[in-house]
Formats: structure tokens, sequence, C-alpha cells
């Protein structure tokens, strides 16, 4: 297939707010695409190669000196072959090898297949093509029931090979993917509510258990080789050995486990956000020590338990993962749960999520099953755009433009972000230097007092709730918006919807 055509692909995804017609073009080119070309395809087109964090940045892409070809050559296949070169290429002088193979790439790219691949590599197509229109014409491309897609892709984690199964394969195959140990799978979600008792109406008898202010982690283990993933699935394995050690301990020979880690200070309290995901990073600083804190169990010895009730997947996580158990309670007595949140809220934590206690795991799924309780309302938000600040702040850039995804397109097109506030309350000076560095790594234009960025950085905001208003184009504002920390572990795909805001005026 000729790169070509999953450029005029995008084209059409993009100009049309129709999903049904963004499900038809997709569903058309992947029922195009042969067998070797179908992951690579669906990388480009979401945006996100197969290849995964290729270390390419938009400066990199600029300082590309290159005359783009005439004429159209370039093929999937050309194009997955120096994306592998680029994501095996280490060591010194590796520089310099990755600036030839972009060069050579762009060089070989007419201007609107670099335009193409530049914005996929970053992770920056929007066409509004995310994971569940892909979903939806991965079903109608292979002409199977669209639950049997979404589960395959839940369990194997992957969209790719999940459409090269439904597509070259049988249905009974891909009805038989399953739990792999070793390969990371969507971790379920949490919709919110205001109190433990408006949550435990939701679910009935629930598991209410701590909800801390730490990062999600999903832990893989098989005999003595042990994996750790992020919550976007990202494998960390080698930066958290800590980790690996006390799974290794645990009475098990085979499980899959659900939960988050965080630091401890020197009183046992949680150390912010920001300092465990330090342990994530390439400058990892190695004198926090994490602990983990395990909440569900998806599979031990030989036993998938997605499936199962919450109740049975407590048995067995109460069975194994003894010290190292989330702290919570079995209860449908709105007071227990109350007494609980105080607890976790005294201790240090955010609140306490609770959990419908006959309810299957839903991997990748956000449902009434999880309800997440804290006592401040936080969204994660994406930023638009920063402010140069003034006074103290001269220099700087300080005052953050808000944006919640519309993926229904009520309020324009689906692939944009709907503005939503701003705000400079919360922001450190530690943050406000990060922000003037990152930004314009971001940028996408600038006036005399604003940097506009491409949507790519996610901040969890908290609020007092939210107001009416003819100022922004979703009819509300943030009231009382303050900065609670950037959110490097997730993406804009995940960020609070405007629906979920305008939700907050009835309540």
């Amino acid at each position: 297939m000729k790169l070509t055509e999953l450029v005029s692909t995008a084209d059409r995804v993009a100009a049309t707010p129709s999903r049904l017609a963004k499900i038809e073009a997709i569903a058309e080119v992947l029922s195009r695409a042969q067998p070797s070309e179908v992951t690579a395809v669906v990388g480009l087109l979401l945006a996100a190669p197969r290849q995964g964090k290729l270390g390419v940045g938009w400066r990199g892409l600029e300082a590309l000196t290159v005359t783009h070809a005439n004429t159209s050559s370039l093929t999937i296949a050309d194009v997955d072959e120096s994306l592998n070169a680029l994501v095996s290429t280490s060591g010194s002088g590796s520089a310099v090898t990755r600036s030839r193979v972009l060069g050579e790439l762009a060089a070989r790219a007419t201007t609107a297949e670099w335009d193409f691949l530049s914005r996929s590599m970053l992770g920056e197509l929007r066409t509004g093509a995310l994971a569940g229109v892909m979903l939806d014409a991965i079903a109608r491309a292979s002409n199977r029931p669209i639950a049997v897609v979404r589960r395959a892709a839940m369990l194997s984690g992957d969209l790719g090979e999940t459409a090269l199964v439904a597509l070259h394969s049988s249905e009974d195959e891909l009805s038989a993917v399953g739990l792999q140990v070793g390969r990371p799978v969507s971790p379920m979600l949490a919709s919110s509510a205001a109190t433990a008792s408006a949550a435990l109406e939701i679910t009935g008898i629930a598991s209410v258990e701590y909800k801390l202010d730490g990062a999600r982690i999903q832990v893989h283990r098989h005999g003595e080789e042990v994996r750790v993933f992020t919550r976007s699935l990202a494998d960390v394995t080698h930066r958290v050995p800590e980790l690996v050690e006390i799974v290794r301990s645990l009475p098990v020979h085979d499980i899959i486990l659900d939960g988050e880690t965080l630091s401890l200070d020197e009183d046992g309290g949680p150390r912010p956000f920001q300092e465990t995901m330090s342990r994530f990073g390439a400058d990892a600083a190695r004198e926090l020590v994490l602990r983990p804190w395990f909440f569900d169990v998806l599979h031990i010895d030989g036993r998938d338990l997605i499936d199962e009730p919450l109740r049975a997947r407590l048995v067995e996580l109460d069975r194994v993962a003894g010290e190292w158990r989330m702290p919570g309670i079995v209860t449908a007595d709105p007071a227990a749960a109350e007494q609980l949140s105080v607890d976790a809220l005294k201790a240090g934590h955010e609140g306490v999520v609770v959990k419908a206690i006959d309810a299957p795991y839903m991997a990748g799924r956000r449902g009434k099953s999880w309800v997440k309780v804290k006592p401040v309302l936080t969204f994660d938000l994406v930023v638009l755009g920063a402010e140069w600040g003034s006074g103290r702040r001269s220099g700087l850039l300080s005052n953050l433009h808000l944006g919640a995804r519309d993926p229904s397109g009520e309020f324009g097109d689906p692939a944009a972000f709907v503005m939503v506030g701003k705000t400079f309350k919360g922001l450190t000076d530690a943050l406000l230097r990060w922000q003037t560095e990152e930004f314009p790594q971001h940028e996408s234009r600038r006036t005399a007092s604003t940097v506009f960025l491409r949507p790519g950085i996610v901040v969890e905001i908290a609020i007092d709730g939210v107001q009416r208003s003819p100022r922004y184009p979703g009819g509300i504002a943030l009231r009382f918006a303050r900065v609670k920390g950037y959110r490097p572990d997730k993406t804009v795909a995940e960020a609070d919807t405007i629906q979920t805001l305008r939700a907050l005026l009835r309540e």
C-alpha cells in the first residue's frame, strides 16, 4: 500500500465531523491493507506508531533541511522500516544516524506525506480517529461483532494486533484472544461521585478502598520473571527494582496484579505525585523508594479472573498480596464508607474508590462499577495555551488555557478541545520554569501575550464546580480552578469531556 493512500484517508477522516463517515473511511483502507501492513496502518492513523516512543521531537523535525519529493513513491513498508531503524539506533553516534534516517525519509516523502508523518510521529494527528472510532472501523472492515473486537483489544492492549487478527484470522481465533501473562491490558477506569454515600447508592454493596495520589501500575509475574507497566502500558520494569523484588516474594507462580505505587516521606506519609512519577523518568531519583498497594488481581496460576465478580477476585488478592494489599472494607453501610473516606484523608491520601462487589473487571472501560470519591473535584484537562506572566512572573509562561474533550462533536469538531477556563493558581516556581522551557516545544502559534499549544499536555485541575458562562463555547466556566499537577502518565485521549463538566451544573 502506498503512503499516499493513508494520507488521503486521514484527510477524509479529519474533514468530516460524522463518526460514521470516519469509521467508513478507516474501514475502507483497513480492508485494502496487506497482513504485513495492518499494524503499521493502525498505528500511523492513531498517531501512535507500533514501534512505541520514537524519540522524535518537533525541534528535531523542524531542524531538517530537505527537499521533498514531487511524486508519491513511499509505501507503508518503507515507512515502517524507517521507524524500525529509528528505535533500534542507540549508543555513540546514534543522534547522527537518527537524523540521517529521518532526513532520508523526509526526502522521499511529498510535502503532504511528510506533514502526515510528522504529526503521526509526534502524536498530534488530530483527525478524530481515536480508539473508539478505530475499534468500530476494525469491526466494520472485518465483519466481526464489535463486542468481540472490543474485548480482544482490551485484553491484548494492542489495537494493531487486534485488527490483524480480526481481518486475517477466524472469528473463533479473535474470540480466543485472552489474558497473557507478560502482555499488559488496558486498565479499568472509575467514574466520580461527590461523597462515599453517593457512590454507594450507585454500586450497592461494595469494596470501599483508599484512593492514593500515586501512579497506576500493572504487574505481571511468570516464575521469577516480573514486568511492571504504567497506566499507559509502558514497560518500566528496569526503573523499579524494588517493586520487582516485592512481587517475586509473593506466594504465587503466575499472576497479573492491578494497583498503585507511590513514595513515602520520613513520617510515612505520601510524597507528591510528581515525585513518584520522577521514578519513571530517564533520570530517576533512586533515593525515592516506591512501595506498591495492590487492589485487584486479573490472573493467578493459570486462572483468568476478569470475568469473575470482584468478591471472588478479592479472595485471591487477600491470599497472596499480604501487607501489599490496598486498605479497604466491604460494606453496604454509608456511615462505614464515609468513615473510611475520613481515614484515607487523615492518612494523606486523595479519598476512596467504591467498587461494586459483584462486578467483573472491565478492562479499558469507565462505568458505574467503580466510583472514585475525592473531597475536591479534580479533572484532567488539556493545556491549549499559556500567557506570559507579569510582575515576579515576567518572562515566564503562566496563565494556562484549559480545554476538555468533545468526542461527540456537540460543540464543533470532535477532534478538537473545548476551552473551559484559565488559571495561574497552584503553579510553583519550579512548574513555571518547566512550563516556560517545555511549552515552546509544543507551540502551534503565538501572539504577543500568548503561546498556543498543539494538544498534548494533560494537567490535573482542582475546581469548586462549574458555572454557566457565554464566554466559552461549551457554555460553562471552571470555578476557582487551580493546578494540582501535570499528568505525564496520561494522554489527551484520557482527558475529561465537556459533557462530564456540564453535568456538574445539574448536581
